[in-house]
């Protein structure tokens, strides 16, 4: 049987207005929220997701999300029906494995194609604060999405800056071939 690839679509936005079935959260590993992406969806979700990440701190992660994986919860007040969180490797901390970002990737579309989504949202994970270069997050993300054979039909990269859109875009293009 032949899978067909998702639609990918690099969109300059604010991720937290998108109508997909999953956005995907740039977290940090305690879940309680941050700055950036993390913060931007904490503040539009509103308060109850602040609880179920608690919740989630005290049933299943005590020590928090590790680096690279990723777990779910509601969208609450999003447009999307879920936010699938997964922690960045922060270069500043000396987390400059490229693995730890595509396990970032791969396990956002594993948790989201578990869910049963169709359609998910990614920011630009570790291009901000934790410094990775742009252009090397792109490619990692673009190979990930190259080697995905699920349900999602439609993957979008959601970037707040028009910098980080053409970074995306050349990236893509530079990744059919």
């Amino acid at each position: 049987m032949t899978v067909m690839a998702p639609e990918v679509q690099i969109l300059h936005g604010d991720i937290t207005t998108q109508h997909v079935d999953a956005v995907v959260n740039a977290a940090n590993s305690s879940l309680l929220g941050g700055g950036g992406v993390d913060g931007a969806i904490h503040a539009a979700a509103g308060p109850e997701l602040l609880e179920a990440c608690r919740e989630i701190r005290a049933n299943s992660l005590p020590g928090g999300l590790p680096v690279g994986q990723a777990v779910a919860t509601p969208g609450f007040r999003l447009p999307a029906r879920w936010i699938v969180h997964t922690v960045g490797p922060n270069r500043h901390a000396g987390q400059s494995d490229p693995a730890l970002l595509e396990s970032c990737f791969r396990q956002s579309l594993k948790v989201a194609d578990e869910l049963g989504a169709r359609s998910v949202a990614f920011p630009a994970i570790s291009a901000g604060i934790f410094g990775w270069d742009p252009d090397a997050v792109a490619r990692i993300a673009f190979a990930r999405v190259a080697d995905y054979d699920g349900g999602i039909r439609q993957i979008s990269f959601v970037l707040f800056s028009e910098r980080l859109v053409s970074v995306f875009r050349h990236a893509h293009t530079n990744s059919k071939g």
